[in-house]
């Protein structure tokens, strides 16, 4: 459809993401339109199968296929790990449905589009969102990039460069070599001095246990108020 309409090929991840707008159905015999309040119809919530993953396990599969083009890093991460620590819960014999909660829970902090069940448990009906964007519970804002690694002290720098970070902020660390790495700030310091926030403009440091490179950036998690 992005292809068609705007010579914009999604296979080729350049989507115009066309089902995210809302559109009038008409019948092409009478001419009599409809418009479907409140439902964008050609943007269907996210396939998961979380929570019936026993089933589909049943079923005798090989394989489980993620999707992850075009998705952020940690969208990657987070998919991924929720589904193995499910797959080896099943493998142990401790598949439970308060497993399942905590792992839809963490599901829901990354980009999604709200959840179904596809049509695999009989269901007829799809079902569509009534918003275009995100519904994910928590958002990343931007803060730095990388600038160096003590390696000994095992210590991180940054150099903020948009918005503040403060003592007992989450964040999030991106890299092409680092990968997803989550972190709570529990102490920072600017120009050697403890401190409580550090501001746009400031070269911070604070312990991680990985290695932060000039390629990675930092963002700043946050409740997401606008799903």
């Amino acid at each position: 459809m992005s292809l068609r309409t705007q010579n914009s090929s999604a296979n080729r991840g350049a989507c115009v993401q066309n089902c995210r707008r809302t559109y009038t159905v008409i019948d092409k015999e009478t001419g009599d339109e409809l418009e479907i309040d409140n439902e964008f119809i050609m943007s269907p919530k996210d396939l998961c199968t979380l929570d019936f993953l026993d089933q589909v396990v049943d079923t005798g599969i090989a394989v489980l296929k993620i999707e992850g083009r075009g998705r952020a890093p940690e969208y990657v991460k987070t998919v991924i790990e929720t589904y193995r620590s499910a797959l080896d819960a099943l493998a142990r014999g401790q598949y439970t449905r308060e497993k399942v909660e905590v792992w839809m829970a963490d599901l829901e902090t990354v980009y999604n589009r709200g959840f179904w069940s596809g049509y695999y448990l009989g269901q007829k009906l799809g079902e569509f969102n009534n918003t275009s964007g995100s519904k994910a519970t928590q958002k990343k804002v931007y803060l730095g990039k990388g600038e160096h690694y003590f390696s000994r002290a095992g210590i991180g720098e940054f150099k903020i460069e948009a918005q503040t970070l403060r003592v007992n902020d989450k964040v999030l660390i991106t890299g092409p070599t680092t990968g997803v790495v989550e972190h709570e700030i529990t102490e920072m310091m600017v120009d050697d001095q403890k401190v409580e926030e550090a501001k746009r403009g400031d070269h911070v440091t604070f312990p991680i246990g990985v290695k932060v490179r000039n390629s990675d950036k930092l963002y700043k998690l946050v409740e997401n108020e606008e799903r």
